[in-house]
């Protein structure tokens, strides 16, 4: 499944997406989609799952689908 996590700091992006490809699933930076909201404008494309331990850098995590985004997870603080 494809999914956008978003994170409150850049440094938060980075390290998710050195985790998902620890897990063998692809990912890339790039800029949040306008129809996400993000603190610090920077977010993961990757391939995969919710990780079973979200780190606490991240604000939200969305499935990509034909119709928009689906909410997987979201912080509870936001």
């Amino acid at each position: 499944m494809t999914c956008i996590a978003t994170f409150y700091s850049h440094f938060g992006a980075v390290r998710f997406k050195r985790t998902c490809q620890s897990l063998g699933w692809p990912a890339r930076l790039m800029p949040v989609p306008r129809d996400l909201s993000s603190s610090c404008g920077t977010c993961v494309r990757y391939e995969g799952e919710v990780p079973e331990s979200v780190p606490e850098e991240t604000e939200q995590i969305v499935a990509v689908e034909t119709a928009g985004y689906r909410p997987l997870y979201q912080a509870e603080n936001s």
